[in-house]
């Protein structure tokens, strides 16, 4: 009995990790967006700096990880979520990754994006961060449907990114912009789109926990 309070214990603590460090990538990947619209390269360089931090907590959950299951030798639900656990650490530090592109992509710039590009870069930010909510809220609440309807966010991601790239390489609205400018503002729409993908992951690895079985989000 006792060795199993330790256990649920652990499992407690591996909660609130994934949770800590689900807050900050969802912090860093909003100060990148900032960062870019508003062509702020103090903020963007506080992004950069504040990656070894995202990547100190991915290696201290791993190593949590690792030593429940080889202490604890779990077997069903409950390795289920320890994996799982791994795996949803593993996407928040590739977010905390494209974070730092998106921030290091505003010091490349050299102006805030056009007008109708800004707005649509907004859009995909929000709809990401609504996402971010959303996946580590479906894996609070052990939600399935919340994790399932990340499937439909991500389609008005992918979306949103193919309507920008079309009116990057168009003739019209942000025809003014250098090839170079409506490049970068591409690739920043694509960070965000990639966010989107492993934000599915997450959603992903909650259904494993609560189901034992592998989906497909993407």
């Amino acid at each position: 009995m006792h060795q199993r309070q330790n256990f649920d214990i652990a499992l407690k603590e591996l909660k609130l990790k994934l949770l800590h460090m689900g807050g900050d990538v969802q912090e860093s990947i909003r100060h990148a967006v900032a960062a870019v619209l508003k062509h702020d390269e103090s903020l963007a360089r506080r992004v950069i700096e504040r990656d070894h931090e995202i990547n100190r907590q991915d290696h201290e959950i791993e190593d949590l990880c690792i030593r429940l299951i080889a202490t604890q030798q779990p077997v069903a639900g409950d390795l289920r979520r320890i994996v799982a656990g791994m795996r949803l650490a593993v996407d928040l530090e590739r977010m905390g990754d494209l974070a730092v592109d998106l921030a290091k992509t505003a010091l490349r710039l050299s102006s805030p994006p056009a007008t109708h590009s800004a707005r649509r870069l907004q859009s995909m930010a929000e709809a990401v961060d609504n996402m971010v909510s959303e996946g580590l809220n479906a894996y609070v609440n052990s939600d399935a449907e919340a994790a399932r309807r990340l499937a439909q966010m991500d389609d008005g991601v992918d979306r949103d990114y193919r309507f920008l790239v079309e009116e990057l390489f168009s003739d019209g609205l942000d025809a003014g912009s250098s090839p170079q400018e409506r490049m970068l503002i591409a690739f920043c729409g694509r960070y965000l789109e990639r966010i989107g993908d492993h934000v599915t992951n997450i959603g992903e690895s909650v259904l494993y926990i609560l189901t034992g079985e592998r989906s497909d989000l993407n």
